[in-house]
Order: structure tokens, then C-alpha cells, then sequence
């Protein structure tokens, strides 16, 4: 017990997520066994989520200086959806209908770019115009929203070269399943993506005057500024960094979906703040871990994906489940922090 309760006083969200994750894969193991534990399903769950969990990274960044980012799922729409048009007038002009590896890499590159112009200018009226982070984001994102139907007419761009979506749904590490002859992939590709991802934002937090700058904006801007920090470049950098991964994301996306559409991803804006505020990272900044993070989107996508073993219960509770958890969360952080609860 008394382990339990220093892990629980060195970090209650991560012992709190750790709990959740356990019980919730207890009662998937007496309920759904046969359904749940499987190699399909487990690799299905790896690479679904990077797509949402690339736009929580920049989420959590955003929230560490005391800021929102509501953007991250218009970045990513947009972004799909001119590099699928793209791609599409590519493969049109080749003599095979296909593109090439280094066009695969090119495109990731221009989304990369397209994602750094939308997160700089959400960190430019934030820093220089000085338009409130939830204002300013859930402009830029309703923005390029309208840009993408305007682009689109509403409707999804599909007919997407083979070669995209064949190598970002690929797996690798490939493992003979039994039968003499015949391999599998073993790990999606989207996880790769995911990984890289995380490790340079974890090194960027944890291993760079970056993160000490980072955080000390979230403590107090004032004294930021006083100590030398120039906090107007930082959230720039800060916006354009959750910009790019957002243009990451949306590229996982589009090869998930093998195609593009104004309206899609439209839950992971709430689904993204969900895993930040869940994973400990304070909204009113200065604090949080990419460790609890991590588990957050570990946690929610066993919770969703369990769910949807369940037939009975409909796909649109999820939504419904996810704001109440949310709720949830804020009231235990408010109880669990407040002065009067401390004391007793």
C-alpha cells in the first residue's frame, strides 16, 4: 500500500491512467476475450490512433503556455486534401497512373510545410495581434474548414494513387504466422510516424532550453519575459511545431481513409483536448508530461475500441462518453487541488 500511494503522490494522473487502463483491460478480458485480445485488433488500434494522437502532441504543447489549440483538425483536412488533389493531378501525368517513393516523400514534406504556415499564423494573432488562443484557433480552423468545401464543392476527394496508401498502411517487421511460406507485417507503419513524433517532442520538452522556456511561459508569462525569454517567438515556434504535427496527422488520415473530406476528423478536436487534459497537462499551463499523454491515448483508444465490441451499444454514445469524461476530469483536478482538500 504504501507504494501505491507514492506512485499515486508522485503523479496522480499517471497512477489514475494506469488504473483505468488495467481495469478496463480486466473487464475486456472477462467480457470480450476472444474479441478483444487479438493481433488484428491490437494492430488496428496502432495504426488508428497516431492520427489523432499527432494532433494531441501539438495540443499539449499549445496547453503547456497556457493556450488552446482548435485548429489541429481543420490543418489536418486541409492539408489532406490539397495533397490529395495533388497527388491525383501526379499520378494523371505518369505513364504507370501511379507516383513514385520520392514523390510519397515530397508530398510529406509539403504537408509538413502547409502545416507550418497554418500554425504560425495561428501563433502570430496570438503573439502580435494578441487575439485570445481560443479565439484565434477556432477562427483559423473554421477558416480553412471553409476553404477545404470551397476547394472540394463537399464532396471527398478519392481515387488516390496505390502506392500512397499501400506504403503508410504498410506494416513491417514481417513474422511467419504458422503456415510454412507465408509472412506478415507486424507493425503498422502509421506507428512509425507516431513514434518519431513523440520521442522529438519528448526530446524537445525534456532535453532542450525549448522545453525549460516552454514551461516556464505556462508558469508565468511575466516572469518569462523578465528572465529573457522571448515569448512572442515562442509561441510562434510553439503553434507552428502543433501545426505541422496536425499536417501529420492529416496525412495518416488520408491514408486510413484513402481519401479527403471537409468534415473529417470532426471529434478528434474534442478527443484531443480529452487526452491532454487527461494526461495531466494543467489548461492553465506550466505543467503536464508527455508520459501521461501518451497513456492518455493508449487509454482512449482501448476504451473506444472495446466499445465498439459491444453491439448493443451505439457508436454515437462514444462522443457523449467522451464529454462526460472530460467533465469528469476537470471536477477530480479542481477537488484534488483545491487548498480546502489539500488541508484535509
Amino acid at each position: 500500500m504504501n507504494a501505491v500511494k507514492r506512485i499515486y503522490q508522485r503523479d496522480r494522473h499517471i497512477f489514475r491512467l494506469i488504473v483505468m487502463i488495467v481495469a478496463w483491460m480486466i473487464f475486456m478480458a472477462i467480457t470480450r476475450f476472444d474479441k478483444f485480445y487479438t493481433v488484428v485488433n491490437f494492430q488496428t488500434m496502432a495504426g488508428q490512433f497516431p492520427e489523432f494522437g499527432l494532433m494531441s502532441l501539438g495540443a499539449m504543447l499549445c496547453m503547456i503556455t497556457g493556450g488552446i489549440d482548435l485548429s489541429s483538425v481543420g490543418i489536418a483536412n486541409v492539408t489532406s486534401i490539397l495533397l490529395a488533389l495533388f497527388m491525383n493531378a501526379q499520378a494523371a501525368k505518369s505513364e504507370s497512373g501511379d507516383i513514385s517513393v520520392a514523390m510519397i516523400a515530397l508530398v510529406f514534406v509539403m504537408a509538413v510545410c502547409i502545416g507550418l504556415v497554418c500554425g504560425s499564423i495561428n501563433g502570430l494573432l496570438i503573439s502580435k495581434v494578441k487575439i485570445p488562443p481560443i479565439l484565434a484557433t477556432l477562427g483559423i480552423n473554421q477558416l480553412l474548414t471553409g476553404v477545404c468545401m470551397v476547394v472540394t464543392g463537399g464532396n471527398a476527394v478519392s481515387g488516390l494513387p496505390a502506392a500512397y496508401s499501400a506504403s503508410i498502411n504498410n506494416k513491417i517487421l514481417k513474422v511467419v504466422p504458422g503456415k510454412r511460406g507465408t509472412m506478415q507485417g507486424l507493425i503498422p507503419v502509421q506507428l512509425l510516424f507516431f513514434v518519431v513524433a513523440a520521442l522529438l517532442v519528448w526530446f524537445l520538452l525534456m532535453r532542450t532550453s525549448y522545453g525549460k522556456k516552454l514551461y516556464m511561459m505556462g508558469t508565468s508569462e511575466n516572469v518569462a519575459r523578465f528572465s529573457g525569454v522571448k515569448v512572442d517567438r515562442m509561441l510562434i515556434k510553439t503553434y507552428a511545431l502543433s501545426g505541422m504535427l496536425a499536417a501529420m496527422g492529416g496525412m495518416i488520415m488520408l491514408a486510413n481513409y484513402n481519401s479527403a473530406r471537409s468534415d473529417y476528423g470532426n471529434v478528434y478536436t474534442l478527443q484531443c483536448i480529452l487526452i491532454v487534459v487527461l494526461g495531466g497537462v494543467d489548461p492553465k499551463g506550466g505543467r503536464g508530461k508527455i508520459s501521461g499523454v501518451l497513456l492518455a491515448i493508449v487509454l482512449l483508444r482501448l476504451l473506444e475500441t472495446g466499445i465498439n465490441r459491444f453491439p448493443q451499444i451505439s457508436s454515437y454514445y462514444i462522443t457523449l462518453i467522451w464529454g462526460a469524461v472530460l467533465l469528469l476530469v476537470m471536477v477530480l483536478n479542481y477537488f484534488e487541488d483545491h487548498p480546502i482538500v489539500k488541508r484535509k
